[in-house]
């Protein structure tokens, strides 16, 4: 059986590292969008202008949850990075650039920081992978 590139990877151990920041911190903004859904779900989609914010609020917190469950141990690794980056970039377009247009260069970068992390952290584990604490890197073994 052929195992799809997708699992393979040439990342260093410390992939891992990233893969625990860029999972640790969408797996808890998955959380919050359920547990605060006015701050943070629904009431916050809806301040931002989202369509149909009782559709996606909960829409993106399940796939935060999800994907990020897959980054953590590192199954689907790829794969579960492509929703997380259209969700950063979704998040970026929507509060970011806004907040540049109102309030400058400055207090959009400081307040973009996280964002930003999270966009190159995803990035970079699209690009390599999981590495070999994986279970991507276990069932390419196989």
């Amino acid at each position: 059986m052929q195992i799809p590139t997708m699992l393979r990877s040439n990342a260093p151990a410390a992939a891992q590292l990233i893969r625990l920041m860029v999972g640790g911190v969408f797996l808890s903004e998955g959380v919050q969008k359920f547990l605060f859904p006015e701050a943070l779900g629904v009431g916050r989609f809806i301040k931002i202008g989202i369509p149909s914010p009782q559709v996606f609020a909960p829409f993106v917190g399940y796939v935060e949850i999800i994907c990020c469950a897959l980054l953590l141990v590192g199954l689907l690794t790829r794969l579960a990075a492509v929703p997380l980056l259209i969700d950063i970039s979704v998040a970026i377009l929507t509060t970011k650039i806004p907040m540049l247009t109102k309030s400058g260069i400055w207090p959009t970068l400081h307040e973009a920081r996280t964002d930003y992390c999270m966009w190159l952290g995803l990035l970079f584990i699209l690009l390599v992978g999981a590495g070999p604490w994986s279970v991507d890197e276990r069932l390419s073994r196989k």
